[in-house]
Protein backbone atom coordinates (compact mmCIF):
# COMPACT_ATOMS: atom_id res chain seq x y z
CA UNK A 1 0.00 0.00 0.00
CA UNK A 2 1.43 3.18 -0.67
CA UNK A 3 1.15 6.18 0.75
CA UNK A 4 0.09 9.45 -0.85
CA UNK A 5 3.06 11.92 0.25
CA UNK A 6 1.86 15.11 -1.92
CA UNK A 7 2.04 18.36 0.38
CA UNK A 8 -1.79 20.31 -0.09
CA UNK A 9 -0.97 23.56 -1.17
CA UNK A 10 -2.69 26.16 0.49
CA UNK A 11 -5.24 27.99 -1.08
CA UNK A 12 -4.24 31.63 -2.05
CA UNK A 13 -4.67 34.68 0.41
CA UNK A 14 -7.93 36.58 -0.94
CA UNK A 15 -7.46 40.03 -1.07
CA UNK A 16 -10.00 42.54 0.22
CA UNK A 17 -11.70 44.77 -2.40
CA UNK A 18 -9.72 47.57 -1.22
CA UNK A 19 -6.15 46.34 -1.82
CA UNK A 20 -7.23 45.05 -4.85
CA UNK A 21 -8.44 48.70 -6.05
CA UNK A 22 -4.98 50.12 -4.30
CA UNK A 23 -2.96 47.66 -6.53
CA UNK A 24 -4.76 48.15 -9.49
CA UNK A 25 -3.94 52.22 -9.20
CA UNK A 26 -0.63 51.27 -9.22
CA UNK A 27 -0.27 49.45 -12.34
CA UNK A 28 0.50 51.70 -15.64
CA UNK A 29 -1.99 51.94 -18.29
CA UNK A 30 -1.48 49.50 -20.70
CA UNK A 31 0.47 51.29 -23.84
CA UNK A 32 -2.11 52.37 -26.63
CA UNK A 33 -1.06 51.57 -30.51
CA UNK A 34 -0.20 55.07 -31.61
CA UNK A 35 -2.68 56.04 -34.39
CA UNK A 36 -1.55 55.63 -37.58
CA UNK A 37 -0.12 59.02 -39.73
CA UNK A 38 -2.40 59.43 -42.63
CA UNK A 39 -1.11 58.97 -45.78
CA UNK A 40 -0.89 61.65 -48.38
CA UNK A 41 -3.85 61.93 -50.44
CA UNK A 42 -1.87 61.21 -53.27
CA UNK A 43 -1.29 57.70 -52.27
CA UNK A 44 -4.87 57.27 -50.15
CA UNK A 45 -7.13 58.26 -52.72
CA UNK A 46 -5.00 56.95 -55.69
CA UNK A 47 -6.78 54.54 -57.87
CA UNK A 48 -5.61 51.74 -59.98
CA UNK A 49 -5.21 52.14 -63.68
CA UNK A 50 -8.17 50.37 -64.16
CA UNK A 51 -10.22 52.21 -61.85
CA UNK A 52 -9.34 55.82 -63.85
CA UNK A 53 -11.93 56.31 -66.39
CA UNK A 54 -10.91 57.63 -70.01
CA UNK A 55 -10.96 61.40 -69.49
CA UNK A 56 -12.40 63.71 -72.30
CA UNK A 57 -9.80 62.87 -74.65
CA UNK A 58 -7.87 65.56 -77.01
CA UNK A 59 -8.79 68.98 -75.39
CA UNK A 60 -9.56 72.07 -78.12
CA UNK A 61 -8.66 74.63 -75.65
CA UNK A 62 -5.30 72.98 -74.44
CA UNK A 63 -3.23 76.17 -76.04
CA UNK A 64 -5.81 78.50 -74.79
CA UNK A 65 -7.46 79.07 -78.38
CA UNK A 66 -9.56 76.93 -79.78
CA UNK A 67 -8.30 74.11 -82.22
CA UNK A 68 -10.93 71.97 -83.31
CA UNK A 69 -10.69 68.34 -84.77
CA UNK A 70 -10.39 67.53 -88.27
CA UNK A 71 -12.93 66.75 -90.07
CA UNK A 72 -13.31 64.16 -92.61
CA UNK A 73 -13.35 65.31 -96.50
CA UNK A 74 -16.67 64.48 -98.51
CA UNK A 75 -15.69 61.32 -100.28
CA UNK A 76 -14.89 59.61 -96.72
CA UNK A 77 -17.68 61.34 -94.52
CA UNK A 78 -19.10 57.72 -94.17
CA UNK A 79 -16.12 56.02 -93.31
CA UNK A 80 -15.95 55.98 -89.63
CA UNK A 81 -16.51 53.93 -86.97
CA UNK A 82 -18.96 55.36 -84.11
CA UNK A 83 -18.90 54.73 -80.46
CA UNK A 84 -22.79 55.90 -79.03
CA UNK A 85 -23.11 57.80 -82.17
CA UNK A 86 -19.88 59.87 -82.44
CA UNK A 87 -17.22 59.27 -85.15
CA UNK A 88 -14.90 61.12 -82.16
CA UNK A 89 -13.26 57.98 -79.78
CA UNK A 90 -11.88 59.35 -76.52
CA UNK A 91 -9.14 58.11 -74.64
CA UNK A 92 -6.46 59.58 -71.90
CA UNK A 93 -5.08 62.35 -73.80
CA UNK A 94 -5.95 61.76 -77.02
CA UNK A 95 -8.98 60.86 -79.42
CA UNK A 96 -9.25 59.80 -83.00
CA UNK A 97 -11.17 58.93 -85.50
CA UNK A 98 -11.25 55.06 -86.90
CA UNK A 99 -11.39 54.16 -90.65
CA UNK A 100 -14.28 51.67 -91.20
CA UNK A 101 -12.88 50.26 -94.23
CA UNK A 102 -9.36 50.02 -93.11
CA UNK A 103 -9.77 49.69 -89.45
CA UNK A 104 -6.62 52.20 -88.98
CA UNK A 105 -6.94 55.50 -87.49
CA UNK A 106 -7.40 58.27 -90.14
CA UNK A 107 -6.30 60.73 -87.49
CA UNK A 108 -5.54 60.86 -83.94
CA UNK A 109 -5.09 64.32 -81.80
CA UNK A 110 -3.20 64.29 -78.61
CA UNK A 111 -2.18 66.83 -75.96
CA UNK A 112 1.27 67.38 -74.89
CA UNK A 113 1.80 69.19 -71.13
CA UNK A 114 5.96 69.13 -71.70
CA UNK A 115 6.02 70.73 -67.61
CA UNK A 116 3.92 67.47 -66.23
CA UNK A 117 5.90 64.88 -68.74
CA UNK A 118 6.15 61.55 -66.47
CA UNK A 119 9.05 58.48 -67.06
CA UNK A 120 7.14 55.19 -67.06
CA UNK A 121 7.85 51.80 -68.04
CA UNK A 122 5.75 49.88 -70.44
CA UNK A 123 6.09 46.61 -68.89
CA UNK A 124 3.52 43.95 -68.55
CA UNK A 125 1.63 46.63 -70.46
CA UNK A 126 -0.44 44.23 -73.71
CA UNK A 127 -1.68 45.79 -76.63
CA UNK A 128 -5.22 44.71 -77.04
CA UNK A 129 -8.79 45.70 -79.08
CA UNK A 130 -10.59 48.62 -77.51
CA UNK A 131 -13.55 46.62 -75.85
CA UNK A 132 -15.99 49.46 -76.57
CA UNK A 133 -16.06 48.84 -80.02
CA UNK A 134 -16.43 45.79 -82.42
CA UNK A 135 -13.08 43.46 -82.74
CA UNK A 136 -13.79 43.08 -86.37
CA UNK A 137 -13.74 47.14 -86.46
CA UNK A 138 -9.56 46.81 -85.54
CA UNK A 139 -7.39 45.14 -86.52
CA UNK A 140 -5.43 42.63 -83.66
CA UNK A 141 -2.13 40.87 -82.92
CA UNK A 142 -3.35 38.05 -85.95
CA UNK A 143 -1.71 40.56 -88.39
CA UNK A 144 1.81 41.05 -86.08
CA UNK A 145 2.33 37.19 -85.59
CA UNK A 146 5.66 35.57 -86.72
CA UNK A 147 6.39 38.08 -89.27
CA UNK A 148 8.31 41.27 -89.95
CA UNK A 149 5.60 43.97 -88.79
CA UNK A 150 6.04 45.98 -85.98
CA UNK A 151 3.12 47.91 -83.88
CA UNK A 152 3.92 51.46 -84.41
CA UNK A 153 1.77 54.24 -82.21
CA UNK A 154 0.17 57.70 -83.84
CA UNK A 155 0.15 58.89 -80.63
CA UNK A 156 3.32 58.70 -79.06
CA UNK A 157 3.28 57.12 -75.55
CA UNK A 158 5.93 59.55 -74.28
CA UNK A 159 3.74 62.06 -75.53
CA UNK A 160 0.45 61.11 -73.65
CA UNK A 161 1.98 60.34 -69.94
CA UNK A 162 1.70 63.65 -68.12
CA UNK A 163 -0.92 65.24 -65.56
CA UNK A 164 -1.14 63.34 -62.02
CA UNK A 165 0.07 59.85 -61.82
CA UNK A 166 -3.34 58.20 -62.12
CA UNK A 167 -3.76 60.20 -65.32
CA UNK A 168 -0.44 59.54 -66.77
CA UNK A 169 -0.70 55.55 -66.11
CA UNK A 170 -4.29 55.57 -67.54
CA UNK A 171 -2.67 57.18 -70.50
CA UNK A 172 0.17 54.64 -70.57
CA UNK A 173 -2.37 51.88 -70.92
CA UNK A 174 -4.73 53.23 -73.17
CA UNK A 175 -1.56 54.00 -75.80
CA UNK A 176 -1.26 50.17 -76.51
CA UNK A 177 -5.13 50.37 -77.67
CA UNK A 178 -4.73 48.71 -81.16
CA UNK A 179 -6.91 51.79 -82.50
CA UNK A 180 -3.89 53.75 -82.01
CA UNK A 181 -1.54 51.18 -84.35
CA UNK A 182 -0.46 51.13 -86.86
CA UNK A 183 1.71 48.25 -88.80
CA UNK A 184 5.04 48.87 -90.45
CA UNK A 185 7.76 47.04 -91.75
CA UNK A 186 10.44 46.83 -89.09
CA UNK A 187 12.85 48.45 -91.53
CA UNK A 188 10.20 51.29 -92.06
CA UNK A 189 9.59 51.62 -87.93
CA UNK A 190 13.67 51.31 -87.12
CA UNK A 191 14.46 53.86 -90.05
CA UNK A 192 11.80 56.48 -88.04
CA UNK A 193 13.26 55.36 -84.66
CA UNK A 194 16.54 56.07 -85.69
CA UNK A 195 15.90 59.14 -87.99
CA UNK A 196 13.88 62.86 -87.26
CA UNK A 197 10.38 61.34 -87.50
CA UNK A 198 10.36 60.24 -83.24
CA UNK A 199 11.92 63.57 -82.58
CA UNK A 200 9.97 65.91 -83.80
CA UNK A 201 8.43 67.10 -80.96
CA UNK A 202 11.45 66.71 -78.40
CA UNK A 203 13.08 68.89 -81.29
CA UNK A 204 10.59 71.52 -80.57
CA UNK A 205 10.72 71.72 -77.17
CA UNK A 206 14.22 71.96 -77.23
CA UNK A 207 14.53 74.59 -79.94
CA UNK A 208 11.00 76.83 -79.88
CA UNK A 209 9.81 78.87 -76.52
CA UNK A 210 6.59 77.18 -76.65
CA UNK A 211 4.19 78.66 -74.34
CA UNK A 212 3.33 76.94 -70.99
CA UNK A 213 5.60 74.07 -72.36
CA UNK A 214 2.21 72.78 -74.56
CA UNK A 215 1.51 71.37 -77.91
CA UNK A 216 -1.34 69.66 -79.37
CA UNK A 217 -0.41 67.04 -82.31
CA UNK A 218 -2.55 65.59 -84.82
CA UNK A 219 -1.09 62.65 -86.71
CA UNK A 220 -2.28 59.32 -88.57
CA UNK A 221 -1.34 57.65 -92.23
CA UNK A 222 -2.08 58.10 -95.42
CA UNK A 223 -4.50 55.76 -97.17
CA UNK A 224 -3.60 54.89 -100.76
CA UNK A 225 -5.84 51.96 -103.01
CA UNK A 226 -2.45 50.87 -103.99
CA UNK A 227 -0.59 50.08 -100.58
CA UNK A 228 0.34 46.68 -100.01
CA UNK A 229 -1.74 44.05 -99.06
CA UNK A 230 -0.68 41.39 -96.05
CA UNK A 231 -2.67 38.65 -94.66
CA UNK A 232 -5.79 40.25 -96.22
CA UNK A 233 -4.64 43.88 -94.48
CA UNK A 234 -3.40 46.88 -96.61
CA UNK A 235 -0.48 48.13 -95.16
CA UNK A 236 0.04 52.28 -94.92
CA UNK A 237 2.91 53.60 -96.35
CA UNK A 238 3.01 56.92 -95.38
CA UNK A 239 2.45 58.92 -92.48
CA UNK A 240 1.86 62.49 -91.41
CA UNK A 241 2.24 64.54 -88.31
CA UNK A 242 0.64 68.08 -87.46
CA UNK A 243 2.43 70.27 -84.59
CA UNK A 244 0.59 73.10 -82.91
CA UNK A 245 1.65 75.49 -80.44
CA UNK A 246 2.04 78.91 -78.83
CA UNK A 247 5.00 80.98 -79.15
CA UNK A 248 5.35 84.89 -78.48
CA UNK A 249 1.54 84.78 -78.47
CA UNK A 250 1.57 83.46 -81.94
CA UNK A 251 -0.59 80.22 -82.95
CA UNK A 252 2.02 78.26 -85.32
CA UNK A 253 1.25 75.22 -87.20
CA UNK A 254 3.92 72.65 -88.22
CA UNK A 255 3.23 69.98 -90.96
CA UNK A 256 5.15 67.05 -91.54
CA UNK A 257 4.81 63.50 -93.88
CA UNK A 258 7.45 60.77 -93.30
CA UNK A 259 7.76 58.81 -96.86
CA UNK A 260 9.62 57.52 -99.55
CA UNK A 261 9.24 60.08 -102.25
CA UNK A 262 6.69 63.02 -102.19
CA UNK A 263 6.17 62.13 -105.95
CA UNK A 264 3.73 58.55 -104.94
CA UNK A 265 4.47 57.83 -108.77
CA UNK A 266 8.40 57.48 -108.29
CA UNK A 267 7.97 54.93 -105.40
CA UNK A 268 10.23 51.84 -105.97
CA UNK A 269 9.62 50.11 -102.70
CA UNK A 270 13.47 49.86 -101.95
CA UNK A 271 13.74 54.08 -101.12
CA UNK A 272 14.68 54.94 -97.86
CA UNK A 273 11.86 56.58 -96.14
CA UNK A 274 12.48 60.57 -95.45
CA UNK A 275 11.01 63.43 -93.42
CA UNK A 276 9.46 66.42 -95.38
CA UNK A 277 8.28 69.47 -93.90
CA UNK A 278 4.75 70.08 -96.06
CA UNK A 279 2.27 72.92 -96.16
CA UNK A 280 -1.03 71.78 -93.78
CA UNK A 281 -3.21 71.64 -97.29
CA UNK A 282 -0.77 68.89 -98.73
CA UNK A 283 -1.56 67.33 -95.32
CA UNK A 284 -5.30 67.66 -95.88
CA UNK A 285 -5.23 66.28 -99.73
CA UNK A 286 -3.30 63.17 -98.51
CA UNK A 287 -5.45 62.33 -95.36
CA UNK A 288 -9.16 63.15 -97.23
CA UNK A 289 -9.11 65.62 -93.79
CA UNK A 290 -9.77 69.42 -93.39
CA UNK A 291 -8.48 71.40 -90.51
CA UNK A 292 -9.76 74.79 -89.16
CA UNK A 293 -9.34 78.14 -90.34
CA UNK A 294 -6.93 78.97 -87.36
CA UNK A 295 -4.49 76.37 -87.87
CA UNK A 296 -3.97 77.60 -91.65
CA UNK A 297 -3.25 81.33 -90.32
CA UNK A 298 -0.71 79.64 -88.58
CA UNK A 299 1.29 77.63 -91.30
CA UNK A 300 3.78 80.19 -93.16
CA UNK A 301 5.72 77.73 -94.75
CA UNK A 302 6.33 78.35 -98.28
CA UNK A 303 7.43 75.41 -100.69
CA UNK A 304 8.30 75.27 -104.15
CA UNK A 305 5.39 73.86 -105.86
CA UNK A 306 7.24 71.83 -108.54
CA UNK A 307 7.49 68.61 -105.97
CA UNK A 308 10.53 67.01 -107.48
CA UNK A 309 12.42 70.45 -106.01
CA UNK A 310 11.85 69.74 -102.87
CA UNK A 311 14.62 67.91 -100.27
CA UNK A 312 13.50 66.17 -97.32
CA UNK A 313 15.06 66.96 -94.07
CA UNK A 314 18.71 66.10 -93.07
CA UNK A 315 18.98 67.45 -89.77
CA UNK A 316 16.34 68.84 -86.91
CA UNK A 317 18.09 72.19 -87.91
CA UNK A 318 16.51 72.06 -91.36
CA UNK A 319 13.17 72.19 -89.73
CA UNK A 320 11.57 76.12 -90.24
CA UNK A 321 9.60 76.61 -86.78
CA UNK A 322 9.22 80.15 -87.73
Amino acid sequence: MTTNTKKKTAAPTRKSASARKSVSARKPAPARKPASAPKPASVRDRPSPEEVTPLRGYDPGFLGEQIEIPQLAAEISGNAVRLDGSEVIPYTHFSLTLSKKRHFPIWVGWNIDGGSLKRLSRSGIAFTKDPRLPANTQVGNELYEADRLDRGHIARRADLLWGSLPEAQKANVDSFFYTNITPQMDDFNQSAKNGLWGKLEDALFADVEVADLKVSVFGGPVFQDDDRVFRGVQLPREFWKVLVFVEGGELKTKAFVLTQNLNHLEVFGLEEFRVFQVTLGEIEERAHIRFPSSLHKGDKLVVSEAVGERTPLESLADIHWA
